[in-house]
């Protein structure tokens, strides 16, 4: 039988990743090791915890005992995507990026290699390639040129990847994405954050001059690369996914206002963050050609399921934006004022 290790089961790609498993694999068991840090809840993964065919074991990844004991339950194949994932917080303090991203990804090739799995999907991101300039995209041969310690721990992270497959043998390939949006994403990226905001009326920040370009890409478009890669990927590859949508941080901000029937005025600019990439863009080619994806989820209708989703989970936001959360951004940012301490948060 399949059994399928998700790390990181229970973030936000993670979680929407558990539940695409459940759907398109009927024969496969999926083991979702998860450390619930902030990021992690058990929440977004309510509706399948009862699963006959789903596992939840809360777990480290740079823990050895702990993924030893969850690769004894038969795994076969590993997502990896447990990481630390936010930029401003590896700018305050990359340790724990370092140990999860790094440290992490080693302990569990060791695992792969011990227990002979036959797949290995490293989960990565396009940061690792650093900047590009006004013109261009990456592809998978771009140099890794990290410019903040999040994804410097990703691309140390892709290399060992690459060093286990080509040393030992592991079947492991890399996946890197594009800036991912969607259902359960936690309101410390730049989309949630900012419909969550809006919706109680409350400022949101622009870093800088808010033309920094990201290309967009809906998180089931991205969950349906990476079974793709899965199924049809070679070992020792790297596949990029992007979802074919550039814009500007500003031109993002002024579409939510717009959809959401809000005033400019609520936008604040904020200093921008030290090291802050200008321009990301995907080249899709070789996952098309290799793989036959192409994302399918044009950004206007996943812009506005994502808003709906937001508005239908009031709850859930109310759980995310808890004590702890405001509490990291009073530390972060000095004395604010409560409805405006969340708009010194970067926009990713």
């Amino acid at each position: 039988m399949t059994v399928i290790l998700v790390t990181g089961g229970c973030g936000f790609i993670g979680s929407n990743l558990v539940r695409y498993l459940l759907e398109v694999e009927p024969e496969a068991r999926i083991v979702n090791l998860d450390a619930l840090t902030y990021a992690g809840n058990l929440a977004n993964l309510a509706d399948v915890a009862a699963h006959p065919r789903y596992q939840f074991v809360r777990g480290d990844v740079a823990d050895r005992q702990q993924v030893w004991e969850v690769m004894r339950l038969g795994v076969t194949d590993v997502f990896h995507l447990a990481a630390e994932s936010h930029v401003d917080r590896s700018i305050h303090d990359a340790t724990p990026f370092v140990r999860t991203n790094v440290l992490g990804t080693q302990v569990l090739l060791d695992a792969a290699r011990a227990f002979g799995v036959r797949r290995f999907v490293q989960v990565s991101t396009d940061e690792v390639y650093g900047s590009l300039g006004p013109t261009g995209a990456f592809t998978e041969e771009s140099p890794l040129q990290p410019n903040s310690p999040y994804a410097a721990s990703k691309a140390g992270a892709d290399l060992l990847v690459r060093a286990y497959h080509h040393t030992f043998g592991v079947p492991a390939l890399i996946t890197r994405c594009s800036n991912n949006y969607g259902p359960y994403q936690f309101p410390e990226k730049l989309i949630p954050l900012f419909i969550t905001n809006l919706l109680q009326d409350e400022p949101v920040p622009v870093y800088g001059d808010g033309l920094q370009v990201r290309d967009w890409i809906h998180v089931r478009d991205h969950c349906r690369g990476l079974h793709l890669a899965w199924k049809k990927g070679q070992p020792g590859e790297v596949y990029n996914f992007g979802g074919k949508c550039e814009l500007s941080n500003l031109e993002l901000t002024r579409r939510l206002l717009r959809l959401l029937g809000k005033p400019e005025s609520l936008i604040r600019f904020v200093p921008d963050r030290p090291g802050h990439d200008r321009r990301y863009a995907m080249d899709c080619s070789k996952a098309q050609r290799e793989l036959g994806w192409s994302p399918l989820i044009p950004f206007e209708q996943g812009l506005l399921e994502t808003i709906r989703w937001y508005q239908e989970h009031t709850e859930w936001v109310a759980a995310v934006r808890n004590k702890e959360y405001m509490n990291y951004y009073q530390r972060q940012y000095g004395t604010l004022r409560a409805a405006t301490t969340s708009t010194r948060l970067a926009a990713r």
